[in-house]
């Protein structure tokens, strides 16, 4: 007794009274609350334009990529920026770009007419060779007119030039001008301070005329990249950097006033000063930040009419659909009930209890027992409640709280009120995060009283690591990395193993092929995925892995439950059963080479209405879903024949796991360990050689099976490793299936292709505070699930046909108006 009052009052104990992933839910709930405080006064006070974002800051990060602060920006290819011109002049717009300015300005226009001309053999100009003349290049297959206006110098003829462009009709003007000016300057007029007094004074002018030219032209003006003094040559010596931080600082002077109409680009300052190395002479930009800078300009012209999922700079909100509306006010209305509901509860509770304790004060609270008075306890507002307020109350604040997450979600990846930056990978982004989580897994191991071979405390464990390399997988965009690639292809390929094992165990032992069962499985795999779809405008096939594992749970299921039944029970009163079971391993074998074997005969099952929409993309093809399907096409009959294969070699006795004991003699043991060390070896070796994904991938189906069967040997053989796990990887492999769904919005973001950022240029600690929400998020997720699953899924199956007949009846209409999920 005062071990146990001790324990109770030990710091340990009071640690772990406190930090628990309820109070952790509490805190990440607090933190985005602070959080949506912190961006709604960055958005009131600087605006949430992030083409300013893009053309003002940024910072390098892994292997010189350069990202933008607080958005993501799309690699343009020659083929992406034409597409664009294109797309623009189709719906009667127009492309015509001058670059006014000196030779950096010159230098951007030949990098930029490079880039968008089918004339492979423009290149850059040589800064060595400058032409101190006009330039022009016309595509009329675009719609594309570029013009370079050599004017070195801020004085009267440029001053002309916007003066004649004021005049003319709106027609008739570039809609982008991009300019800078300053080095000619210093050169030609050594440095003198004069030449600085008389730059201000025109630049002065020159901003009175920017409203003139209207809304409909653009004018960049690019402050003065640094130089390297080093590399300049003699009669370029009186370039300073100190001579041109004071043409910038007069430049922000001047273009500062709101009424200027003139977009400063500084961040292609901060690009010249990050990464100068491949500059020849010091004053001009090398190619990867000459590159960057037409990267920019890109992204700030077409990313609002191309809408590539990876860039977000000056892109706009996707337009609000009806179903998305309706669900809004679906979870709308559940807010609001749920909060009567809490109010009324309180309410009630404060009643009761002071009647309570008036009761407790009169003479009819108290009773004498066992010579004692005893203090009688007054009804709780749980036990007065009726039954059906009570379930009411549970389904109504389950809906109202999966909302709450859902409003989170949807703010965090349809809106431009939280940044968004893209995925960059090195080594070290990689390596040490999956260091870091094994050593964790590692260090808390516990014994399990299970003995069997993959038993749940093993599997939990295995889904929980896998999920966690696939979580640093995806926030460090690793899939460039052919070996990294493919050995995630085997974790997902592992998983559909596990659902091919699990099923089968499940429905040999229990001999369970009710609806109620079937049901139960599907409304736990695909609820959050059917909500995301409603929520966030996207089409089922989006969220592919949960497509997979339904469809293969199917198929395991009509396997299992088409006659003959072949169980536990009924092999025991019959052998033949055994080979009823063989068949239908080879029936199903034969029926996913033939649907391999003829794109045809696939594309007609899975193109077949009303079900066409759950295997179809967003384009309407069906290539994902082929791609998916065709990558794992035999993972889940393996995981089948090898929970057979286990089960008849416990039958005839050739192994027993029943004990905490080795399966095999010490000799057997040994040698099935090097050869599973062997296989895993193997195959990363294998990996490691393959020169693309596709020579890869069509080797994949058959030889995955090779790494999987050797961890399962490698992890089930040795007694001491088959009764231990790791505690907390079977606590992530719980919720694995909510984080890897809820990953898509709550942590990556623009749909995956990028990172979520609630702490701008603070690239660790975003992530830090992302994953700590995001798992809280998952957790919360996964419980709402198994609450609501026991009410959308009664073991009744009268009340389970009332609960479908309601659920097609609400979504029917719907999806059938806007074709969400196939109906």
């Amino acid at each position: 007794m005062m071990a146990d009052q001790k324990l109770k009052e030990s710091p340990t104990h009071e640690i772990t009274t406190y930090i628990n992933i309820e109070n952790a839910k509490i805190g990440a709930f607090f933190l985005i609350i602070g959080f949506t405080i912190y961006h709604g006064s960055i958005n009131i006070r600087y605006g949430s334009d992030s083409c300013k974002w893009l053309l003002s800051d940024g910072r390098f990060q892994g292997y010189n990529a350069w990202q933008p602060y607080g958005c993501m920006m799309h690699k343009y290819t020659k083929s992406n920026s034409r597409d664009c011109m294109h797309y623009i002049s189709y719906w009667g717009g127009k492309n015509h770009f001058v670059f006014l300015g000196d030779s950096r300005i010159r230098q951007l226009y030949t990098k930029f007419v490079s880039e968008l001309s089918q004339d492979e053999e423009k290149e850059v100009e040589d800064p060595e060779h400058p032409v101190h003349r006009d330039m022009h290049f016309e595509d009329n297959a675009i719609n594309l007119k570029v013009d370079f206006l050599w004017q070195p110098m801020v004085n009267k003829s440029m001053y002309e030039i916007y003066q004649e462009w004021g005049r003319v009709e709106s027609r008739k003007r570039p809609n982008v001008v991009v300019t800078g000016s300053a080095t000619w300057s210093i050169k030609q007029n050594n440095g003198s301070k004069t030449a600085l007094e008389n730059f201000k004074m025109n630049m002065t002018f020159l901003h009175r005329l920017f409203p003139k030219l209207g809304n409909k032209t653009n004018i960049y003006w690019m402050l003065q990249d640094p130089v390297i003094e080093s590399k300049l040559s003699s009669n370029r010596s009186m370039l300073t950097n100190r001579q041109i931080d004071e043409y910038n600082r007069a430049t922000l002077h001047t273009l500062r006033d709101t009424n200027s109409k003139a977009t400063l680009w500084s961040s292609s300052r901060l690009v010249a000063q990050g990464y100068n190395r491949d500059s020849v002479d010091g004053l001009h930009l090398g190619p990867v930040a000459l590159n960057i800078d037409f990267q920019m300009l890109v992204n700030r012209y077409c990313n609002d009419h191309m809408n590539y999922n990876d860039g977000t700079c000056c892109r706009s909100m996707e337009p609000i659909t009806v179903v998305q509306l309706i669900t809004a006010s679906v979870f709308g209305l559940s807010i609001l009930i749920s909060a009567v509901l809490v109010i009324y509860q309180r309410k009630y509770n404060r009643r009761s209890g002071a009647k309570a304790r008036a009761g407790v004060e009169g003479p009819d609270a108290t009773m004498i027992e066992n010579g004692k008075r005893k203090v009688l306890e007054a009804p709780t507002m749980k036990e007065s409640k009726s039954e059906l307020f009570n379930n009411f109350y549970t389904i109504s604040t389950s809906i109202a709280k999966l909302g709450i997450i859902m409003a989170y979600i949807f703010i965090c990846d349809r809106t431009n009120f939280f940044m968004k930056e893209n995925k960059y990978y090195t080594h070290v982004n990689f390596f040490l995060p999956f260091s870091y989580f094994m050593i964790l897994g590692f260090f808390f191991t516990d014994d399990t009283d299970q003995t069997s071979i993959l038993h749940r405390d093993q599997t939990d464990e295995w889904k929980g690591w896998m999920q966690l390399v696939i979580l640093i997988y995806h926030i460090t965009g690793a899939s460039g990395q052919i070996p990294i690639y493919m050995q995630v292809r085997v974790l997902v390929s592992s998983y559909l193993f596990m659902t091919g094992y699990g099923h089968f165990i499940y429905f040999w032992k229990k001999g369970d092929y009710g609806f109620v069962r079937f049901c139960s499985v599907m409304f736990r795999m695909n609820l959050l995925v059917i909500v995301l779809c409603f929520v966030m405008n996207r089409p089922y096939q989006f969220y592919y892995f949960v497509p997979l594992v339904s469809f293969w749970f199917m198929v395991v299921y009509v396997v299992m439950a088409i006659w003959p039944h072949v169980t536990e029970k009924s092999t025991l009163e019959y052998k033949r059963h055994y080979f009823y079971m063989v068949a239908k391993f080879l029936i199903v074998v034969t029926a996913m080479s033939l649907l391999y074997a003829s794109e045809l005969v696939f594309e007609k099952i899975f193109l077949v209405h009303p079900i066409k929409s759950l295997f179809v993309s967003s384009d309407d093809s069906i290539h994902e879903w082929h791609f998916r399907w065709w990558l794992d096409r035999y993972s889940v009959t393996y995981g089948m024949g090898f929970a057979f294969a286990i089960i008849l070699l416990k039958r005839f006795k050739f192994i027993d796991d029943s004990h905490r004991d080795s399966l095999f003699s010490p000799a057997v043991s040994w040698s099935l360990a090097g050869l599973s060390v062997l296989g895993l070896g193997g195959y990363a070796v294998f990996t490691s050689l393959c020169r693309s994904k596709q020579e890869c991938n069509n080797v994949h189906a058959y030889i995955s099976l090779i790494p999987i069967i050797s961890f399962v040997l490698l992890r089930n053989i040795p007694g001491w490793l088959r009764t231990r796990y790791s505690s907390f990887f079977a606590w992530f492999g719980k919720i694995s299936l909510e984080l890897f769904i809820s990953q898509y919005h709550v942590w990556l973001a623009a749909d995956t292709h990028g990172v979520l950022v609630l702490i701008p240029s603070y690239p660790v600690l975003n992530i830090c505070v992302t994953s700590f929400i995001f798992v809280c998020v998952a957790h919360e997720i996964s419980k709402l699930t198994g609450v609501l699953a026991k009410y959308a899924v009664p073991k009744d199956w009268k009340s389970l046909l009332r609960n479908l007949i309601i659920f097609l009846a609400i979504l029917s209409p719907i999806a059938a108006t806007h074709g969400v999920l196939g109906f």
